[in-house]
């Protein structure tokens, strides 16, 4: 969503390397003594500060063991979008996908951040939470999992198994967007005050799917029905503004919610005095100018049981969903050539449609994520027969690869009380530090609403409109 003025930073993350053989602990990778040699938890959590040391992590256009990723930049500046399949999460059996949509100056910095740092701290909360659990008796994930499979038939015993598992990771989801979020408005480097950016998330850990989002970036499953043609499900609602529950919290807090003029079809957020930042979700993290207004960075939580009818998934930024319908998604996803292309393929399907639709528009960044269910791929022939170079493939494994967009470097123009950064010291931060304490957040629940289709709409605008708008004499907040 980006398309607002914003610098950029170069990271020299990569996506894989080989870890060393360690000896696993109870959940920390969530084996519970079992001997194997992989990596473990604890290993990760003392490593994060060395991303590309972390095996099977793959953050750039590219390929994993049961996935594919891609993202391409629109014509509104530099790509704001980021994405992520992180395999081997926590445990052998368990991947984490995710897909970040940056919008303000610093959104590109926002969601990169958030991309490295979320998942991390959701293993930080997991791991507190099994270390806590183990110390007053408790059991760890994948007993609980273990349990549920067992009592497979037993209503009983199967839902109270569920009911405790979607429970942790509930919680979990919980704290680490309140985390970041928090991380976030104290970063030393990183002006957030008019940056953002959505998250959309979720997590496969066996047959269970847990899914933590915000913003309007969207995840979608495709599946089988009973006569074998495809489907699509939306496993998350778009947070637009003028969702009837988000509209009264947003009222609620003095905020204001309209659409402007010339653009009816886009409802955003303005601040109770000024008709200013315009943002164009209800839920984000970063936009602290709005946060006291009604812009949260809560996500909504939800757990699905997957089937053997149930074949992939795919996450976009709004790029993709602007201009493509849910079965458009699924069907071109389907048909694609080879697994391994399906993500560019999709890109490509929607930068035609851009160009079809709104000739006269600006199309906005795209960033897709497509993990197949079933853990298959392509075989590496395949995969640079579809058009991805060995340096593509080379910028998955190895330690230097760059952020596609670091060469574009523009001068940042919003001034806030004199803390913006400028380039050169956004550049200088690594990151690193990604572990903050988790808290006790606040209740949210999935309402009446969850099967809102994202009000159809499309943006073909910014996130956030004229940036900046805020003048010299603006009350603090």
């Amino acid at each position: 969503m980006g398309g607002c003025v914003s610098t950029s930073s170069r990271s020299t993350c990569s996506s894989r390397s080989n870890g060393e053989t360690v000896p696993p602990s109870c959940l920390g990778i969530g084996f519970c003594g079992q001997k194997r040699t992989k990596r473990t938890f604890s290993e990760h959590h003392v490593a994060h500060q060395h991303l590309p040391s972390i095996p099977n992590r793959i953050f750039m256009n590219g390929k994993s063991r049961t996935s594919c990723i891609f993202t391409q930049q629109g014509r509104k500046g530099i790509n704001q979008d980021a994405m992520i399949v992180w395999e081997d999460f926590m445990m052998e059996d368990t991947i984490f996908c995710g897909v970040f949509d940056g919008h303000g100056p610093y959104g590109h910095l926002v969601a990169r951040k958030v991309r490295d740092a979320l998942p991390v701290k959701l293993q930080t909360v997991l791991h507190s939470s099994s270390s806590k659990q183990n110390a007053s008796g408790g059991s760890c994930f994948t007993a609980i999992s273990k349990r549920m499979d067992e009592s497979v038939g037993d209503p009983e015993k199967e839902g109270s198994a569920e009911e405790k598992l979607n429970s942790l990771w509930r919680e979990a989801f919980l704290k680490s967007y309140k985390a970041m979020d928090k991380e976030l408005r104290s970063h030393p480097n990183l002006d957030c005050f008019c940056s953002g950016s959505t998250a959309v998330t979720i997590v496969k850990q066996g047959l269970n799917l847990f899914i933590g989002y915000i913003g309007d970036s969207r995840a979608v499953l495709a599946s089988k029905d009973t006569n074998d043609s495809m489907v699509a499900i939306q496993l998350s609602v778009d947070m637009k503004p003028d969702l009837p529950r988000e509209a009264e919290r947003i009222k609620r807090c003095k905020g204001r919610v309209f659409a402007l003029q010339d653009e009816p079809e886009v409802p955003r957020v303005w601040l109770p005095f000024d008709d200013a930042p315009g943002l164009a979700m209800a839920r984000a993290f970063g936009d602290f100018c709005l946060k006291e207004y009604g812009v949260i960075s809560i996500p909504e939580f939800s757990h699905r049981a997957l089937t053997d009818r149930d074949q992939f998934i795919v996450l976009a930024s709004d790029g993709v969903w602007d201009v493509l319908s849910n079965e458009e998604v699924v069907e071109i996803v389907a048909s694609a050539t080879t697994r391994s292309s399906a993500a560019r393929i999709l890109v490509d399907s929607a930068a035609r449609e851009w160009k079809l639709k709104y000739p006269t528009s600006k199309m906005d960044d795209c960033a897709v994520v497509c993990l197949f269910l079933d853990g298959k791929m392509d075989s590496e022939s395949d995969y640079e027969e579809q058009g991805f170079s060995s340096a593509t493939v080379q910028s998955n494994h190895s330690g230097n690869a760059l952020e596609p967009d670091d060469a574009q470097r523009s001068e940042p123009t919003l001034q806030r009380n004199f803390t913006v950064r400028s380039s050169d010291e956004n550049l200088n931060d690594p990151y690193a530090k990604a572990h903050t304490e988790s808290d006790r957040n606040g209740e949210f629940g999935v309402g009446e609403d969850q099967n809102w289709s994202g009000l159809e709409g499309v943006t073909r605008v910014n996130s956030l409109v004229q940036l900046p708008r805020f003048s010299e004499e603006r009350p603090n907040l």
